[in-house]
């Protein structure tokens, strides 16, 4: 996978949680995970690449927040129209 993808997962209609799939290898599993900001767990490979980011609390997700993370990594920054399924229900 080359580029990164959001997946919500909604309950009742709202949201409950969500996962940014960072580009990776398709055989890339979750070896170790980190807290990042408050409501953020980064997902590593086993050599240490950040393959994704458990978003556990949507609701008071702010693009800022999710971007110091990305940066950190030297990953491109996400848009405001990117998190737009979070803030759809």
């Amino acid at each position: 996978m080359k580029d990164s993808y959001l997946e919500v997962t909604f309950r009742h209609g709202r949201p409950l949680a969500a996962y940014l799939y960072l580009p990776r290898q398709p055989t890339d599993k979750s070896y170790r995970t980190a807290r990042a900001e408050p409501g953020l767990v980064i997902d590593f490979n086993r050599s240490g690449k950040p393959i994704g980011i458990e978003i556990t609390a949507p609701a008071k997700l702010s693009a800022g927040a999710l971007n110091r993370v990305l940066r950190r990594f030297g990953l491109p920054p996400v848009t405001r129209a990117d998190l737009a399924p979070l803030r759809a229900a």
